[in-house]
């Protein structure tokens, strides 16, 4: 079978498009071969068996077809073809990377403070739900959670409560959701019920400093720092060589500016 009918894949593809075609073919769990072709550049052929690119043996080769996912998904105007049912794989295959679930990490990881506060301006007041056949497969409780906060109509200041997950958490998934595709928008209300307070970039740096993501947990913030002051506070480590001593107190700054950041 060739799904290069497929309107993701029958023209140049804007941006963006190339991640929802991929997470599709996930979401198939597609087999057969995915041919991207960059702009005057030499195409990249990936070879995908049950919604999984595959590659040979070994953590390089698998880092080596993330890389080219990576670079595929950047391009701009790309053509893709997809040829399916073909069973044919590399000798030796040990290792993949499921599609569906690398376009998500990819996604969210995008979102930094400035994005959230553009994610929060496009869709604060809006009504949002899911193409139920192109949700994701929950992850952990906190997914299951956010997935049933969306399965009617709600707003994100709706959704936060009944998620019970951080802020930025929820607006990365939701980030994502919107990207593949898969978030419905119902319209607009008058007004939310509840000013979303801005996320400061600052913060969201401090609290991935931490290893936190809940700005509004004072527990979690005192404990987080009270670790890491216990590792990298350069008394505590007497016998250190110079240069050692030096990033100590480095770290150790950057982890103290962080903490009294969020406190």
């Amino acid at each position: 079978m060739t799904v290069a009918a497929d309107p993701d894949l029958r023209r140049p593809l804007g941006r963006g498009e190339l991640l929802r075609a991929l997470y599709r073919l996930g979401r198939q769990a597609a087999s057969g071969v995915l041919t991207v072709t960059p702009r005057g550049c030499r195409a990249e052929v990936f070879v995908l068996r049950r919604g999984a690119a595959i590659c040979g043996e070994g953590e390089a080769a698998k880092r080596s077809l993330v890389a080219r996912l990576v670079r595929a998904a950047s391009e701009p105007m790309p053509t893709a073809t997809f040829e399916g049912g073909v069973a044919a794989c590399p000798p030796g295959v040990l290792a993949q990377v499921p599609l569906a679930g690398w376009v998500r990490a990819h996604l969210e990881s995008q979102l930094d403070g400035g994005l959230a506060e553009r994610v929060l301006g496009e869709l604060a007041g809006i009504r949002l739900s899911l193409h139920a056949e192109l949700a994701p497969a929950p992850a952990d409780e906190a997914d299951r959670r956010m997935l049933a906060a969306l399965a009617q109509p709600r707003r994100l200041d709706q959704i936060w409560p009944l998620a019970r997950t951080p802020r930025f958490r929820l607006l990365a998934f939701v980030h994502f959701l919107r990207s593949v595709g898969a978030l419905v928008v119902e319209g607009v209300v008058a007004e939310r019920l509840a000013p979303v307070r801005p996320l400061d970039p600052r913060r969201v740096a401090a609290l991935r400093l931490l290893g936190i993501d809940d700005a509004d947990d004072t527990d979690a913030i005192k404990r987080a720092y009270r670790r890491l002051a216990r590792a990298l506070h350069p008394d505590l480590q007497p016998g250190a060589e110079d240069h050692r001593r030096r990033t100590l107190e480095r770290r150790f700054a950057e982890v103290t500016a962080a903490y009294e950041a969020l406190t």
